[in-house]
């Protein structure tokens, strides 16, 4: 891959990267209720997670959905019913005074395996691969993951700090309330474009 190409593809990673959606918005709220240090499986679920979808789907899985087209539908139908459920979990979140002790952020796992069911992940990799990598040889499709993991890193930090320092403008319960209410909302409504196109 040349300089230029991987200047391109840096650009293009950490801009899809930072920008809201699913991810970055349960960020927000996972800092915002649970702070930086808590929040770090939940983080690293993103930063490894969402480059090995890239990896796997560039080598193999983008040629499911080609052979078997009603698997992007089975796939939009889980996405939905999953961050609808999680978008209850956020809008039901009490204030960290007023949590369960067993209250807890996403897990490595339960991140990681949520990007399988993001729509945003799934267009932000498979529009790099078909930009990047289209070739899917490995090599390329392997930068592509690498330069994505790099962008994850900075896009999780910037989106679990900015809760963080939302929490500590929002000391009241109430407040807190209403913050995890509304992004559970933004949740919701990050899976329209992926609807409309679907």
């Amino acid at each position: 891959m040349t300089l230029d190409l991987l200047t391109a593809l840096a650009t293009f990673a950490l801009v899809t990267a930072v920008t809201p959606g699913p991810n970055n918005l349960m960020l927000m709220t996972s800092g915002a209720n649970f702070g930086l240090r808590r929040s770090l499986p939940h983080m690293l679920g993103i930063i490894i997670g969402f480059p090995v979808m890239i990896l796997l789907a560039g080598l193999g899985a983008t040629r499911a959905f080609e052979a078997w087209p009603a698997l992007r539908q089975v796939l939009l139908v889980a996405s939905v019913g999953y961050m609808c459920w999680l978008a209850w979990k956020i809008a039901h979140a009490a204030p960290p005074g007023d949590a369960p002790a067993n209250a807890r952020p996403l897990s490595f796992l339960q991140s990681a395996g949520f990007q399988w069911v993001n729509p945003k992940a799934w267009t932000m990799g498979l529009s790099a691969i078909t930009f990047y990598a289209a070739s899917r040889e490995l090599s390329a499709v392997l930068w592509v993951s690498v330069i994505y993991a790099a962008a994850g890193l900075v896009s999780t930090s910037v989106w679990v700090t900015l809760g963080q320092q939302l929490r500590r403008i929002m000391r009241n319960p109430g407040h807190l309330r209403l913050f995890n209410r509304a992004m559970a909302a933004l949740l919701l409504a990050s899976m329209v474009p992926a609807l409309m196109a679907g």
